[in-house]
């Protein structure tokens, strides 16, 4: 029995709940994958997995093996790649996730610079506004915003990024900007699909107001490009706002207001990270984004 090949069956199959899946993420026939854990369970002499029609789910045996076989990977995976790296350069293909609006701006400068740097590197990004799942999308890395990483996961903190709340010299010259945040429901605000509550704070103070207005999207920069032609104000994260405020497009309003400043994680699989490229590519990033992006910086 080739253990190593049983053992990732194993695990796939555990973390998929499915033999089908895990044929497919490993490019196997499913008969293969379920002669790998048969396997497993007559060398163990232990059952690891319940079996129904409709549903796969670990053992009390399982749920402690999978621990180990995971452990067991990841030192093959890590002494591996060790191996490779004192051999050859990176090669192999890298999927990202990332929100929209950062895989068009930061995300993409870094990942011509990555590939520039390692040729034989390919970079698949899924640029989406919603969480991918890991597993099913086959994700290496996800690049999220939030300031409460998913504890299922492994998150490395990358830095944090800003917010602003704009309009464009033109709008503002029409309608006159809100002076407090309160005065916000008196104008069209451009909405991102499930931020429809802006938090500002004042010293100690804290300000929420719900806002409103003819665009509801979760494409950030089409809400950019709404705030550029005077459609209304938008709450922007200040990465993607910054260039068009240089540029005078927009302007920044109720500045005495702070706005939370959001953490962006790298997130992955435990798994993941043991792959030479996945770690090269984070310790890259990592390196590259060392500055916070504030408004006031």
């Amino acid at each position: 029995m080739d253990r190593i090949n049983a053992i990732k069956s194993f695990v796939e199959v555990a973390h998929l709940a499915s033999f089908t899946k895990a044929a497919e993420r490993l490019e196997l026939s499913r008969l293969q994958v379920s002669r790998h854990v048969q396997e497993l369970e007559q060398w163990l002499e232990q059952r690891l997995l319940h079996r129904t029609t409709r549903k796969v789910s670990l053992t009390q045996q399982g749920e402690r093996a999978l621990i180990r076989f995971e452990r067991i990977l990841n030192e093959t995976s890590a002494l591996v790649a060790e191996s490779i790296a004192h051999k050859t350069e990176l090669s192999g293909t890298v999927r990202i996730s990332s929100p929209i609006g950062f895989a068009q701006t930061m995300l993409v400068d870094a990942v011509s610079q990555f590939i520039a740097q390692h040729p034989r590197v390919k970079v698949d990004i899924h640029a989406s506004d919603s969480f991918s799942n890991l597993v099913e999308k086959r994700i290496d890395i996800a690049l999220r915003y939030t300031n409460t990483p998913d504890e299922s996961l492994i998150a490395r903190p990358l830095l944090k990024i800003g917010a602003c709340v704009c309009a464009s010299p033109s709008y503002l010259a029409k309608h006159g900007a809100p002076l407090t945040p309160d005065e916000l429901t008196e104008h069209p605000c451009l909405v991102h699909l499930n931020h429809n509550q802006w938090r500002f704070f004042n010293d100690n103070t804290r300000v929420e107001v719900k806002v409103a207005g003819p665009l509801v999207c979760n494409d950030v920069t089409t809400i950019v490009h709404a705030a550029v032609n005077s459609a209304g104000i938008a709450w922007l994260p200040f990465d993607i706002a910054r260039s068009y405020i240089q540029q005078q497009q927009l302007v920044p309003i109720l500045t005495e207001y702070s706005l939370e400043a959001s953490q962006l994680w790298a997130v992955y699989l435990s798994r993941s990270y043991q792959s030479p490229l996945v770690r090269a590519f984070i310790d890259f990033v990592s390196g590259s984004w060392q500055q916070d992006i504030l408004p006031n910086k």
